[in-house]
């Protein structure tokens, strides 16, 4: 089957579908992929050497999902994904469920059965009755494509989510029989993407009216803003506003500016601080749960004026009522209302914002276990650029509240959200080939590590220097402290962790167990320097000997 594109200009090229739909990537600035081939995607795979886009090969498509996440928060691009039909389907389904969650960009493209197949239920090779279903409920949106012509509508409908919504997964499924059919291209133009959602003119002097008012300012930060770090310095500093962040908004204000307090909304200190501020700026921030009730205290509550900046209209109508809710590009208004508002006049050498943004600070800080403040605080002061993935384990519940940086994009985890497990040896892949010269580090608990140890082999594969710190209590500690909490008898939760040294050998991996803070920062040191990946093995009562104290 031949389908001829009516474009503007022509240039005559007859393609299959997908080899068009490389050549639409590689227009849109995809540079990675991530996936496993299989029977239902030799099309795909055949022409990809033609490219220049790089593919790496996880163990599972969930891991591949991972990667694709982890590399789209460190580069601020797409991640992009190849699976085929049914099972590389449901085993990536979870990957998008975290991606949905934390609003993170990702397109999958999968293969699907011949058109004339479709629900038909006749047993044919990866058939589900209705994979289209399978993914809507973690996707932005999926779609099948009936006609290879369509493509450029449908990839320009994916890229503008990512560039001017609230991101999240897209699934593009295309039918084997469209992917080996031939399309003749008139244009290989991509549709121009549009530009993002600004704020009114009405918003924004109502905004800039209430804040120049305020005696009492307070910043909230969300992973919306993380494309605006410039603008919430400017206007952080004019309001001399002290800044809270949630997880996915650390170091947007670097952690040194003295109107950061950084910590997690979760804390009596910052909620009291939500009670107390006379007019609340939030900014592309969700108000989660896993943000706002780590502790499960209620629902935060805002003691005077709110005004929320969100991409996303919907979200201006969930969790917590605004009383001026602007729907906008986080970047976009922030500028705007940097412009609109006068410098501060302060005479003081420290400013009653930046008074607050300290006592906050070290509020936080004056209860925390010294055992894992030393821990982060070797891996900052050895890797000061470093990369920082976890999982959900006992160091990440720390980091989640206590671990700073001084740039966005430079540490994430799976802990709040989603909370998917498995998601750090993966996701740290994905940030490093993002950023191939900056250290990466993964901390993952070993009840964690072993959803996704396979993934170490792509590691070292590509010869990725990524440094792999396995937090070994011998099980699910968290949860059997929220079984004892609960005065039930703990089960399930202790298991049997296999030796990470040896099995990172078998790997081809370097190898460490350190005893203390003094050989880890040796360890770290050595592995910085390596062409490929390091297992460090963590014994969590040699660095934490208090357990389970935060």
């Amino acid at each position: 089957m031949t389908t001829s594109i009516q474009c503007p200009t022509t240039s005559g090229q007859t393609l299959s579908c997908g080899e068009y739909l490389l050549l639409l990537l590689e227009q849109y600035g995809v540079e990675s992929v991530f996936g496993i081939p299989g029977v239902h995607t030799i099309d795909l795979y055949k022409n990809l050497p033609k490219t220049n886009i790089k593919h790496i090969t996880p163990r599972h498509e969930q891991g591949a999902g991972f990667m694709a996440e982890g590399y789209a928060r460190v580069s601020g691009k797409p991640g992009v994904c190849f699976v085929i039909s049914g099972p590389g389907v449901t085993n990536i389904v979870t990957a998008m469920g975290q991606a949905r969650l934390d609003s993170i960009p990702m397109l999958v493209i999968s293969t699907v059965n011949r058109t004339h197949t479709l629900a038909m239920g006749e047993g044919r090779l990866h058939e589900l009755p209705n994979q289209h279903q399978v993914t809507a409920g973690v996707s932005v949106f999926t779609h099948t494509l009936l006609r290879a012509e369509e493509l450029p509508k449908v990839l320009a409908r994916a890229f503008t989510v990512f560039a001017t919504k609230r991101p999240g997964p897209v699934h593009i499924e295309i039918p084997l029989d469209i992917m080996n059919s031939q399309v003749q291209v008139q244009d290989t133009r991509i549709w121009p993407t549009p530009s993002v959602p600004s704020v009114s003119a009405d918003s924004l002097q109502q905004m800039c009216r209430l804040l120049q008012q305020a005696k009492r300012p307070l910043i909230a930060l969300g992973g919306g803003a993380v494309n605006a770090a410039e603008a919430v310095k400017s206007v952080a500093e004019k309001l001399d506003a002290p800044v809270v962040n949630t997880v996915n908004a650390k170091g947007i204000l670097p952690y040194s500016h003295p109107l950061a307090v950084g910590g997690t909304a979760s804390t009596d200190a910052i909620r009291d601080e939500f009670l107390q501020a006379d007019v609340v700026l939030a900014v592309g921030t969700e108000f989660a749960e896993t943000d706002y009730d780590y502790f499960f205290k209620g629902d935060i509550q805002i003691g005077g004026t709110l005004i929320r900046i969100d991409i996303d209209p919907e979200q201006l109508a969930k969790n917590i009522r605004p009383d001026v809710a602007v729907c906008s590009d986080a970047n976009a208004a922030l500028q705007a209302l940097a412009l609109l508002l006068p410098d501060t006049q302060a005479t003081l050498t420290v400013s009653a914002g930046q008074e607050r943004a300290k006592q906050l600070r070290e509020q936080l800080r004056s209860d925390v276990d010294q055992n894992y403040a030393a821990f982060f605080q070797c891996i900052q002061e050895t890797l000061p650029n470093a990369t920082v993935v976890g999982d959900s384990t006992q160091p990440t519940y720390f980091a989640w509240f206590a671990y700073e940086t001084e740039k966005p994009r430079c540490y994430f985890h799976s802990a709040s959200g989603y909370g998917t497990l498995g998601y750090a040896i993966a996701a740290a892949i994905g940030a490093q080939v993002a950023q191939p010269q900056g250290p990466v580090v993964s901390i993952i608990g070993d009840g964690s590590a072993q959803f996704t140890l396979g993934e170490i082999g792509c590691a070292v594969e590509e010869s990725l220097p990524i440094i792999f710190i396995v937090w070994n209590n011998s099980g699910y500690a968290e949860i059997k402290r929220f079984m004892e909490d609960a005065h039930m008898q703990p089960m399930a939760v202790d298991l049997s962790p296999p030796d990470f040294c040896k099995i990172g050998d078998a790997f081809g991996c370097a190898v460490a167990r350190p005893d203390n803070l003094t050989q880890f920062q040796q360890v770290l040191t050595e592995a910085a320097q390596r062409n490929g990946p390091t297992i460090v093995e963590i014994i969590q009562e040699k660095f934490v000997p208090d357990y389970p104290k935060l």
